[in-house]
């Protein structure tokens, strides 16, 4: 017999991917009814709606007097990726990693753009930050604001200096909408729009402060720049690219699914709202772990807590004693169970990452779906660990 009873009720809404997200409450594919279906994004119909969607971007996100902002190809790492190429070289470089994202873009700027002068901060371990105290302002600072694979988060910008004279990356693709994040900290931001939003994926997001600006303007990178990562030409800084012209033909269906949250978030009062509801959503989730003998958060900090993506890992020493693959078989077998029941689709760790779960609870996410979602996570538990031990 189950250790756990099985729930009788489900979650209405059971999207609890780290990505894409769930879609905003209440949507329908009725929201993409007045879409550029069929039209030219270079056409004035085109160029407007894209131009709308750079300006409702600036006044969500409440962005700072002469900070830039394109839509970009390949998503955050699309956006991110581009800002490296484009802007790195001309100082040291700085690239602190803590999960899985931020040691791609540590990668590849040690192989791939092959910086000399560089210097690299990660912890190794899974679930803690590195020393941010070790940062020099004097250099590029790269980093991610919060770990979408590991569930910890850098809890404020108050350790980057405000005289800094290098510029500051930050990866804010599944923070932004659901953290504060002070701009004037911050020089190069990326995010996509299928993280915080929920929005339709393939799009980047890049912001670009006036000091970074002016690197794009004067400094042209030692290592080719492929066509599709280009925001320069022989003129100098391609400036319709941060009036809504891309540099390839984006999605009108999807550039107008982004319109369409961003709408969303106007109407329940913009970004003290959807950080509110991150907020609530994720103090269902660690209020359980608290409770709940069998689990336990990945992140060692509570101040480091993320409130988009929660992460934990397995307490309970019948599976820790056997090592990482059992827990790994717990963890797809568990998922399996809850996609075949209708309960909770997408909630296994991220892969190379200490198996577990991880849950979306960003501002997307309805509460009561998650106060309904815990009881069949107890429920799958109990049956996995029967089975295993029958």
């Amino acid at each position: 017999m189950s250790r756990f009873s099985k729930p009788s009720k489900k979650p209405s809404r059971p999207y609890f991917s780290s990505g894409p997200c769930a879609k905003r409450p209440g949507w329908s594919p009725d929201v993409l009814r007045s879409a550029l279906a069929g039209r030219s994004h270079r056409s004035v119909d085109g160029r407007a709606r894209l131009k709308r969607a750079v300006d409702m971007t600036r006044s969500v996100l409440q962005v700072p007097e002469g900070y830039e902002i394109a839509i970009l190809p390949g998503s955050d790492t699309g956006a991110f990726e581009i800002a490296m190429w484009n802007l790195l070289g001309p100082r040291g470089v700085d690239v602190f990693a803590w999960e899985v994202f931020g040691r791609i873009w540590m990668r590849d700027a040690v192989e791939e753009l092959r910086l000399k002068d560089l210097r690299t901060f990660d912890p190794a371990a899974w679930g803690v930050l590195p020393d941010l105290s070790k940062a020099d302002f004097s250099r590029d600072v790269l980093f991610t604001w919060n770990g979408t694979t590991t569930g910890v988060r850098v809890p404020n910008a108050d350790w980057i200096a405000d005289d800094r004279a290098g510029l500051t990356f930050c990866d804010a693709t599944s923070a932004l909408f659901a953290q504060p994040i002070d701009l004037s900290k911050i020089d190069v931001l990326t995010y996509s729009w299928q993280k915080a939003l929920g929005s339709e994926a393939a799009h980047g997001m890049l912001i670009l402060s006036p000091r970074a600006i002016e690197r794009l303007a004067t400094h042209r990178p030692a290592w080719p720049v492929p066509k599709l990562f280009r925001l320069t030409s022989a003129g100098g800084v391609i400036h319709n690219v941060f009036e809504g012209v891309t540099i390839n033909t984006p999605s009108m269906l999807c550039v107008e699914d982004y319109l369409d949250s961003l709408s969303w978030v106007e109407s329940i009062s913009g970004l003290q709202q959807t950080i509110a509801r991150a907020d609530t959503n994720a103090k269902v989730i660690y209020d359980w772990i608290e409770r709940t003998a069998w689990v336990e958060r990945l992140a060692a900090d509570p101040a480091t807590l993320s409130n988009t993506s929660v992460c934990m890992r397995f307490a309970d020493p019948a599976v820790t004693a056997r090592g990482d693959e059992a827990a790994f078989a717990v963890t797809q077998a568990m998922s399996a169970l809850l996609e075949a029941e209708g309960a909770a689709f997408d909630i296994a760790s991220y892969r190379g990452v200490t198996p577990g779960l991880r849950i979306w609870t960003g501002t997307t996410v309805e509460r009561q779906d998650l106060a309904d979602l815990t009881p069949w996570l107890d429920w799958a538990y109990g049956e996995v660990m029967d089975r295993t031990s029958a």
